[in-house]
């Protein structure tokens, strides 16, 4: 009887075990998607993460976010981590054009789909979506060119070097100089996407070239702003445009007071939407119309 006893509880419990491992299995796996952002110290970066997050959410998906700090090889690491998590899609905003391509070939040869937003890489991803940097060159240039009726010089303050937008930017924006040949340039260098050092940037310059300076174009507006306050703080804004990319907060707000002349807004929100959108369609094998979304810039005036 002992025995029977025995076999019978070992029964039961098995049967338990059996039955509470079947409901587990049923249940659905919630989907995991791992995002490695360039910088969370920028604000627009900001605005792209909080998207991710918000569009995430109403997926119930689960979302890891990780800083990169600027560092393409910190971003490299986070992806493999990615991978050793077995997470179910990769979001990635890259820190530089080349040097965050490995990350993209990790996650391919794991065969874990990856997206890229807003920047780009020399690997392509699964899928990309964004904004066409290029393009907002061209239309902070044709700005600066009516405002100046074609002619004056110009300074460019260029992103962090390497960084796809800062590649991208540049390249627009001379092809841009090409159709004003009575536009100077008279220096470009990087602000590495700060404030506090384009604003020291631009307060050389004003010792460099003083009355000279007619228009500066920022590669973004943490840069723009600081140009801006260093030429206020000299007295010289209302001799000079300003215009930036990408239509932050404070950069409205300084478009408003008149202080920046223009923002070239990308919209953060809808990449972070579409991001989250393609990364489930790749999770669930659905098939892609557009590996390329391009969400387009717009020109903010007072």
């Amino acid at each position: 009887m002992k025995i029977s006893l025995r076999i019978l509880l070992t029964c039961l419990v098995l049967a338990l075990a059996w039955a509470c491992g079947s409901k587990e299995s049923g249940e659905k796996k919630k989907i995991v998607i791992g995002v490695s952002m360039l910088s969370l110290q920028n604000e627009f970066i900001q605005q792209v993460s909080a998207s991710l997050e918000k569009h995430a959410k109403e997926a119930d998906v689960e979302l890891i976010v990780v800083d990169a700090e600027r560092s393409a090889l910190k971003q490299v690491e986070q992806v493999e981590n990615f991978i050793s998590q077995q997470v179910d899609a990769i979001i990635l905003n890259p820190a530089e054009f080349e040097a965050s391509s490995p990350a993209i070939l990790r996650a391919k040869k794991a065969g874990i789909p990856i997206v890229n937003v807003n920047s780009s890489t020399k690997e392509k991803p699964d899928a990309w979506v964004g904004s066409d940097d290029a393009e907002s060159a061209k239309m902070a240039i044709d700005f600066l060119a009516k405002k100046l009726n074609g002619q004056g010089n110009i300074l460019i303050i260029q992103g962090y070097m390497g960084q796809a937008a800062q590649i991208d930017r540049e390249r627009g924006a001379v092809e841009a100089l090409k159709a004003y040949p009575n536009m100077k340039l008279l220096a470009t260098q990087t602000g590495e996407w700060d404030r506090a050092k384009s604003m020291s940037l631009m307060e050389n310059w004003i010792q460099s070239y003083g009355d000279q300076i007619q228009g500066v174009f920022a590669h973004n507006d943490e840069m723009g702003l600081g140009a801006m306050q260093a030429l206020l703080d000299a007295k010289k804004k209302d001799k000079v445009v300003v215009v930036s990319v990408d239509g932050i907060g404070d950069a409205l707000k300084a478009v408003d007071a008149g202080t920046l002349d223009a923002t070239i807004l990308q919209n953060a929100e809808q990449q972070g939407a579409q991001a989250i959108a393609l990364a489930l369609d790749l999770i669930h094998k659905k098939p892609i119309k557009e590996s390329q979304v391009l969400i387009p810039f717009q020109v903010k005036t007072k």
